[in-house]
């Protein structure tokens, strides 16, 4: 039955040419008149039914509380759906992925049993088949989890499982002091999962990924020490600065020690669409697992993230499995193996795979690669733009789509040797942060980073993204930031 519902996952093109930098990707006028209709409906039809002169009242009511609401909060309003939303890793919006998202609310089921979600169960199956198959992987396992933090976790407790079954009937005791090895830009979950699953924060030892005698090394010690080492959580698109783990590099340590491979690819896994980027991930498919989320790079909209598993022999299941009589019942009438629920530790799942599903049939493989594309053009043009203006200082040349620079206002300029400089420079990022927040102009993030003071970091990657906005974005950091 799943061969019933094939994905657009063919051979990735290269686009032809990358459309005007001028032009968003997407048009939003077909998408705005799309929600307002279906806003129309919610109001009209759902909230305020019944006579002419209640819904009129009421139609008044809601729009005047909305529109006070506006007035007190407009920055609320530049969320991911803003060309100018540059904040944080979800922006954009792809309507076809809306609608999924509609309908997924619509229908209301739960992805535990295929008699509750038949199509939805078979949908899910074929959209990770389709991803495993861009990682590299003929054969495999996954399952999309709310988020990649929780398919971080999973990965963890997968790891630990294999290396020691004992642990889901007897828990920890009896168990070894293990350990994780991770890079020092690695998403908090790790050391979140850590503490979760009782593994304890100390034992996550952070190596740099480029000093491969550091890795070994490491290793040495955790086992003189008596710990073992069982997980090696790599990064493809690290949070702030958008770097990339070397995996074959990786790779050839884990297959030594025999230590289970994860690749956070929740942000940078999206690179393997393109042809032209996909070998910021080359290894990935030598690893055990990965995380990846559409929701980020591919608009897909919270939440869409995939665990993805190289494992053929039903580990995820075995793992996280309870047999709950009431609902795994081992004689209905079709394939038990389509009851996918007791592969989670959730009970009640979202359906996140039918927004992928639509927007990847209804753009294609190559659509999807045009979007990734196009988001590194967008970056080298602001690159470009930032180093012909006075007081835009990068920390690194990007990687990624993470822009992360300073903002040196002319009264800081040339005074770097000064005792309070990076006292004085710490607080230009969260001041201008403010004075956009509070115009409403736009949206872009800040933070420290080891013993660097505050730094912009600009996410570009929008579809809805244009030229034209990225040269108001430095026009606007100027303007804001000129006079301190």
């Amino acid at each position: 039955m799943a061969d019933k519902l094939p994905l657009a996952y063919e051979h990735v093109l290269e686009p032809a040419n990358l459309r005007d930098l001028n032009e968003p990707l997407i048009d939003h006028a077909e998408g705005q008149l799309f929600l307002t209709q279906a806003f129309n409906i919610i109001v009209e039809e759902v909230l305020c039914k019944g006579t002419d002169v209640k819904q009129k009242v009421c139609h008044e009511s809601l729009r005047s509380w909305l529109s006070l609401r506006l007035a007190e909060t407009t920055f609320f309003f530049f969320i991911s759906g803003h060309p100018r939303f540059f904040n944080q890793q979800f922006a954009g919006v792809d309507y076809h992925a809306l609608a999924g998202r509609f309908l997924t609310e619509t229908l209301n089921t739960n992805l535990f049993t295929y008699e509750v979600a038949p199509v939805f169960v078979l949908m899910e199956m074929e959209v990770l088949r389709g991803l495993r198959q861009l990682v590299g992987w003929t054969e495999g396992d996954g399952i999309f989890c709310p988020g990649g933090s929780t398919s971080n976790i999973y990965a963890m407790n997968l790891a630990r499982y294999q290396l020691f079954p004992e642990v889901k009937s007897q828990g920890l005791y009896g168990l070894p002091r293990l350990a994780i090895f991770s890079s020092p830009e690695s998403h908090y979950s790790v050391k979140k999962g850590a503490a979760l699953l009782g593994i304890g924060t100390d034992n996550v030892i952070m190596v740099k990924v480029d000093d491969g005698e550091s890795k070994l090394c490491s290793l040495s010690v955790c086992f003189f020490q008596g710990a073992v080492p069982f997980l090696v959580s790599c990064t493809s698109g690290t949070t702030v600065q958008g770097a990339f783990d070397p995996l074959d590099r990786i790779a050839d340590v884990c297959d030594k020690h025999k230590l289970w491979m994860h690749v956070d690819a929740a942000w940078g896994g999206s690179v393997l669409f393109s042809k032209q980027h996909r070998h910021l991930m080359k290894g990935a498919d030598r690893a055990n697992s990965v995380a990846w989320n559409p929701h980020k790079m591919l608009v897909a909209g919270l939440q869409c993230s995939a665990l993805l598993l190289k494992d053929t022999t039903n580990l995820l299941k075995r793992c996280h499995s309870a047999n709950a009589t009431y609902l795994f019942q081992q004689d209905k009438f079709y394939d038990v193996n389509l009851d996918i629920g007791d592969k989670s530790v959730q009970c009640s799942r979202k359906v996140d795979c039918l927004k992928l599903w639509l927007m990847w049939k209804a753009v294609g493989s190559s659509g999807l690669a045009e979007r990734v594309d196009k988001a590194f053009v967008h970056v080298r043009y602001l690159v470009e733009q930032m180093k012909k203006r006075d007081g835009f200082h990068l920390l690194r040349e990007p990687e990624f789509v993470n822009v992360c620079f300073w903002f040196i206002p002319p009264s800081l300029r040339g005074k770097e040797g000064n005792a309070d400089y990076q006292d004085r420079l710490a607080k230009v990022a969260p001041t201008i942060k403010e004075r956009m927040m509070k115009q409403g102009t736009m949206m872009v993030g800040y933070q420290p980073l080891g013993n660097k003071v505050n730094f912009f970091r600009v996410i570009v990657f929008s579809p809805l993204v244009s030229q034209k906005d990225l040269d108001f974005f430095l026009n606007e950091i100027e303007r804001l930031g000129d006079d301190l």
